[in-house]
């Protein structure tokens, strides 16, 4: 036995299937079929009925699914421990971050990170914070790039980055021309809105004294969406200003304060405070830390 094949066994009993495990693991339908073959041999018991296209457990199937499972995460967990006894910072790094800070803070960060410790693989999971703050407290990522402030007693955070939200309004805009836009007169336009996440939470409490005049034109799901129909005049959004500031340089939006606001919103890094951080995570910790200073 060998660890392929439990990894081959597993994608086979998730998927039902011999042929999609084949294109999981990248090996063909047969050599899928040998593996199982050669697992079967040495347990000495069927592990998998096959009914036409259907593929299921059989009981000591179940058995050997639950500890290939322990197995390939013990495999892991070893790994990561050998590479932190080792003189050089390597390993493999989980990071949960949402699509924007991904898109518009981390690249950065990202690109210094590799550069100082190219032993290190990183994985994103993108989400939003409270889905990385669920994965944080589960173990399933190492640290997470979150909106502050974090409420979860089992996190530490560290704040790492500050941006001022705006409106973004198109050139064309008859806002366009102001220095300071009030709250009264940004309802009067058709708004863009976040569907979800921090921006659409402080937006819906700003804007809720003028719900009566509010012209929702689109909820959309991203800020790349939101950022283009504002550049073509569909409407105007609130925004973090780091998100829009290679359409500002390019002239396609502007960005304005608003009117006796201050609205921010504060990245902070979040990470287990019961855990024994990897190398791996501490490094990456305490260099995004460094680089948000120096920054400051």
């Amino acid at each position: 036995m060998d660890f392929d094949q439990l990894v081959t066994f597993l994608e086979v009993a998730k998927l039902g299937s011999f042929s999609r495990a084949g294109q999981k693991v990248f090996r063909s339908q047969s050599a899928v079929s040998a593996q199982i073959r050669q697992l079967e041999q040495e347990y000495g018991d069927r592990l998998l009925d096959r009914s036409g296209k259907d593929v299921t457990l059989t009981p000591a199937g179940r058995v050997l699914f639950a500890y290939a499972e322990k197995l390939l995460q013990m495999r892991d967990e070893s790994l990561l421990a050998v590479a932190d006894q080792g003189s050089t910072t390597r390993g493999t790094l989980v990071i949960g971050a949402n699509e924007a800070t991904c898109l518009y803070v981390l690249p950065d960060v990202f690109a210094k990170f590799c550069h100082l410790y190219p032993g290190v693989q990183m994985s994103i999971y993108r989400n939003f914070s409270y889905k990385i703050i669920e994965k944080l407290e589960n173990g399933s990522i190492d640290v997470g790039i979150v909106t502050l402030p974090v409420k979860s007693p089992s996190l530490k955070s560290h704040a790492i980055f500050r941006d001022q939200l705006m409106l973004m309004v198109s050139p064309q805009s008859p806002l366009a021309k102001h220095d300071v836009v009030p709250v009264s007169e940004i309802v009067k336009q058709p708004l863009l809105l976040p569907k979800m996440g921090f921006s659409r939470r402080l937006m819906d409490k700003l804007f809720r004294p003028y719900a009566a005049q509010l012209q929702v034109r689109m909820e959309l799901a991203s800020v790349g969406m939101i950022k283009s129909f504002v550049a073509a005049g569909l409407g105007v959004s609130l925004i973090s200003a780091s998100f829009a500031r290679d359409q500002v340089l390019a002239g396609r939006v502007k960005l304005i304060p608003i009117q006796d606001q201050e609205l921010w919103r504060e990245l902070g890094l979040a990470y287990r405070r019961d855990r024994t951080l990897t190398r791996a995570t501490t490094t990456f910790i305490s260099t995004v830390r460094q680089l948000a200073a120096a920054s400051k």
